[in-house]
């Protein structure tokens, strides 16, 4: 080789050797998502965590209490309560956040430490949707990764490796609350009504190096009476309408998905009760034990009965 093209010969190999950033092509990003506390995850974003990661976990809830004369501490409460019932994210910080689940983040129960019934392909979807493009996305229910979120961060009796007390804790979150009028009907234009219900749904994206994976996330009263069967069908045909929407932002970003975890959570108020209905995913980093042997990338080849095993809870 003459003499004149080695400049450009030594710049084209150190190009070459570099990593590739680009257009979504690399064939694998660092998930690495370890917090600094050995018994709490942390927010995604805080100081002292190992790798760039983060990790999703899914939660529905609700909660009540009995209405004070203040009915916004009355909402405080009934909100602390839902945080607290189920998977447990008490005395939290949250953060507002847009929904995605992106290059770098993990979805609890289904990329680590794997539901078994979506590790053995047990579900058959509840319902079916078409995306833009014509492909179907087939909706699932999201029980397995709720339940894979209470593994996690057990419950406010039993807590595992909840988020750090007084952390703060980037949540995709919608809310509702609404107050149940003792002895009349409510009256929608006061805030007030029977029940509360939310919705949350995990769309996974079919090409994860290109795309995100989309949370939607849905709250609102319920109104017409408090028969509890009329709502939980309201419920179950109002999942058509947030797919939908599923369908409708993969197609203003051009991302077609593969499939969808969806689950919702209600309550009927007692009278004289203030209600709260709670959609959240936390973006964490893990807790240290809840880690085994530090391994992040073994918790991909686990299933979630071998985690729990693994971290001393079977």
């Amino acid at each position: 080789m003459k003499r004149i093209f080695w400049p450009a010969y030594i710049l084209l190999t150190a190009i070459l050797m570099l990593p590739s950033y680009g257009f979504g092509q690399q064939n694998d990003f660092d998930k690495t998502a370890i917090g600094p506390f050995e018994n709490y995850c942390d927010g995604y974003g805080m100081p002292g965590a190992k790798g760039p990661g983060y990790v999703n976990v899914l939660k529905v809830s609700t909660g009540q209490v009995k209405k004070s004369n203040d009915l916004l501490i009355d909402g405080i409460v009934a909100y602390d309560r839902a945080e607290a019932k189920d998977a447990y994210i008490g005395q939290i910080n949250m953060l507002t956040a847009s929904s995605f689940n992106g290059l770098t983040g993990s979805i609890w129960g289904y990329d680590l430490a794997v539901a078994e019934e979506i590790q053995k392909k047990e579900q058959k979807p509840l319902f079916t949707i078409k995306q833009y493009d014509g492909s179907p996305l087939p909706v699932f229910d999201a029980a397995p990764l709720l339940k894979a979120g209470r593994a996690l961060f057990g419950t406010e009796k039993e807590r595992r490796f909840p988020p750090a007390p007084g952390g703060h804790v980037v949540c995709a979150n919608k809310s509702v609350v609404a107050f149940r009028p003792e002895n009349r009907r409510p009256i929608a234009e006061k805030g007030e009504a029977y029940g509360v219900w939310c919705y949350l749904a995990i769309s996974i994206a079919k090409d994860r190096k290109t795309g995100a994976s989309l949370f939607i996330e849905d709250a609102g009263p319920w109104n017409k009476n408090d028969n509890e069967q009329d709502l939980v069908r309201f419920l179950k045909e109002h999942r058509k309408i947030v797919a939908s929407s599923i369908v409708a932002c993969g197609e203003d970003q051009h991302v077609v998905y593969e499939r969808t975890y969806m689950s919702f959570a209600y309550e009927i108020m007692k009278p004289g009760y203030v209600g709260t209905a709670l959609t959240v995913t936390p973006y964490v980093v893990l807790a240290q034990k809840a880690v085994p042997e530090g391994n992040f990338k073994a918790l991909e080849k686990m299933n979630l009965a071998e985690w729990e095993k693994a971290v001393g809870f079977k």
